[in-house]
């Protein structure tokens, strides 16, 4: 389920060039009389009336300083002033007003929040992280991440796949020096999870267990939670180390924590037409 917040509008056009052109939110549909834009998982309505409200405040929060500095630059002619940290509230913000002289917010939490990433969103910004806050990761977010990786389809329903945590920092040690630079990050990370499958379960096992894997990174990164897929890692020695029968297959044995630093922009991509053959 979601909602949308309508307001009333004597301006509609001009509120279409700054919530789409200006602020770069997307939009959702068009109504009649009314426009519905869309900036993450927030929908906001515009209908075009007879009078305006104004009153409330619509607040657009980021997951770095560095981008509310960024809006601030964009909007300084009509920014209230710059942007300033709120002890009282744990945010780093702004305001400044749309054509309607609506209040708005530019925010970001100096906090963790629970979680709320729209799905494109989260398709668009996971990235793999191999550096990793010593924050341990709290029991109720890591079981809630399984709990959604649980969903990951598999042939037939299978469901051969399983995760191993993996806490020991003896073994945590051992298994990033296994592939030297590659498996690296694994010991940088408070944990880490392998991801294995189970061939008397399944004849599509080793699909199985690489869709299971995935499912989970992008799980882990809806929580603010950061993965790196270390591949080759279906390997004798580690099965050892993890006490995982040596007929089974390992996707992929991931760290898992906090990121350092959450990037902003994407890396470069081609073009669609590139990815058509």
């Amino acid at each position: 389920m979601s909602g949308i917040l309508f307001m009333k509008t004597q301006q509609l056009e001009a509120l279409r060039n700054f919530y789409t052109v200006r602020l770069g939110c997307q939009i959702w549909l068009e109504q009649a009389d009314c426009l519905i834009v869309r900036h993450g998982n927030l929908l906001i309505g515009f209908c075009g009336r007879d009078e305006t409200d104004k009153d409330g405040l619509i607040t657009f929060f980021y997951d770095t300083r560095d981008e509310v500095d960024q809006l601030y630059e964009r909007f300084k002619s009509i920014a209230a002033s710059p942007p300033a940290s709120n002890e009282k509230y744990r945010i780093y913000h702004f305001f400044a007003s749309d054509p309607d002289g609506r209040k708005i917010e530019f925010q970001h939490f100096e906090h963790r929040v629970d979680r709320y990433c729209a799905g494109d969103e989260m398709l668009l910004s996971r990235r793999s992280v191999r550096d990793f806050e010593e924050t341990g990761i709290p029991e109720e977010i890591l079981t809630q991440v399984l709990d959604l990786s649980r969903f990951a389809p598999t042939s037939r329903n299978s469901q051969s796949y399983y995760f191993k945590l993996i806490k020991d920092r003896q073994i945590l040690t051992s298994l990033s020096e296994t592939r030297g630079k590659s498996s690296a990050p694994i010991s940088k990370a408070p944990l880490a999870v392998a991801i294995c499958s189970d061939p008397d379960l399944s004849k599509r096992h080793v699909q199985d267990g690489c869709i299971a894997a995935y499912h989970f990174t992008l799980a882990a990164w809806f929580f603010g939670l950061g993965t790196c897929w270390i591949a080759a890692m279906d390997r004798e020695d580690a099965k050892e180390m993890l006490e995982i029968p040596q007929n089974h297959y390992i996707a992929t044995i991931t760290p898992l924590g906090y990121p350092k630093q959450r990037v902003i922009n994407p890396p470069e991509r081609k073009g669609l037409s590139w990815f058509f053959r």
